[in-house]
């Protein structure tokens, strides 16, 4: 009969169903990227326009910053959920730099985005050495930044009058926002860790078996806690490009981001228990969530739906990982 044990059925169902729903897990966003492009074009004259396109990478480039550096946090097997607060401290810090040290801009720019990696540090030493999981270590790590950062400001705004400093943020060359260079030359420097080298090979070990890799001598705790200082530095850059923006830093400024970013990354197809995921399709759910946004705000629909529709593409994009997980036992 079909579908019972031993006679082939179940044999020749069971990997194909597998194929099919990782295929989707993995390239699904692909899908759904290209398809809400087409509807969008459609609907709106002015969504397939340079500007406009423009414009939607600019907005997405601080979160897609960010998601590249959590990509490798969610392969190695780590979650971080204190990206959004270190990327407000970041720029606390790259601002009060530029004006009460006389640092210049961009050696204060600088410092800003190495503060956020020397959090990310912090935060994978205490999951590695410390023991602690992940995501309480960066739950109470961010807790820890947003009280440091109250301390810092006294819980005011630090205003930034000279124009100069938002050269990074709203500088321009070729007609394209420095931003996106940034976010470009981010993701392929992630990227090529992670494809082309020797620790990206690491980083995938780690989160696929942890204890495999250990006996085959992978140091397991040194590749994520690199991974969670790549994170750190990814806040710290997308924080000073925020501060740059808009000329003003605060404790809170960027609080919540960090759920866009985590959206991405899952949305884009990277596993959130490791082993599994690349670079681009954290780039590509980026700037997804972006289009959605941007789509919105064209069509004039309630910005309410906006965080609807992200919720609801997040249960989906966990669900599949899920699925896709369950269908190999």
């Amino acid at each position: 009969m079909p579908g019972l044990p031993g006679n082939g059925v179940l044999a020749a169902d069971g990997p194909t169903r597998r194929i099919q729903i990782s295929a989707v897990r993995d390239y699904g966003i692909v899908a759904a990227f290209i398809a809400l492009f087409i509807a969008l074009s459609i609907a709106s004259d002015v969504f397939l326009t340079k500007d406009n396109l423009t414009n939607i990478a600019f907005q997405a480039a601080p979160i897609g910053i960010m998601a590249c550096g959590g990509a490798l946090v969610f392969i190695a097997g780590g979650f971080d959920l204190s990206v959004g607060y270190i990327s407000s401290f970041a720029g606390i810090i790259a601002a009060k730099a530029f004006v009460d040290t006389g640092l210049g801009l961009w050696p204060s720019l600088i410092l800003g985005a190495l503060v956020g990696m020397a959090f990310g540090i912090g935060n994978g030493l205490v999951v590695t050495v410390g023991r602690i999981n992940a995501f309480i270590a960066t739950l109470a790590s961010s807790i820890i930044i947003y009280g440091v950062g109250i301390r810092v400001t006294g819980g005011f705004l630090v205003s930034v009058d000279d124009f100069s400093f938002a050269t990074l943020g709203l500088g321009k060359a070729w007609g394209i926002n420095y931003p996106i260079f940034v976010w470009l030359g981010f993701s392929l420097f992630c990227g090529f860790l992670l494809w082309r080298t020797t620790f990206g090979r690491y980083v995938y070990a780690a989160g696929g078996n942890a204890e495999a890799a250990r006996l085959a001598g992978v140091r397991v705790g040194v590749v994520r806690a690199a991974t969670f200082a790549i994170s750190g530095l990814s806040g710290g850059i997308a924080g000073v490009i925020l501060a740059s923006e808009v000329g003003t830093a605060q404790a809170d400024a960027n609080r919540l981001i960090e759920f866009d970013v985590i959206t991405a990354v899952v949305l884009g197809g990277i596993s959130i228990l490791g082993g599994e995921g690349a670079i681009w399709r954290a780039v590509l759910g980026a700037f997804f969530l972006q289009m959605i946004q941007n789509g919105f705000n064209l069509l004039n629909v309630d910005p309410v739906w906006q965080q609807i529709a992200k919720g609801a593409i997040l249960l989906a994009a966990v669900g599949m990982d899920a699925w896709a997980r369950s269908s190999r036992v």
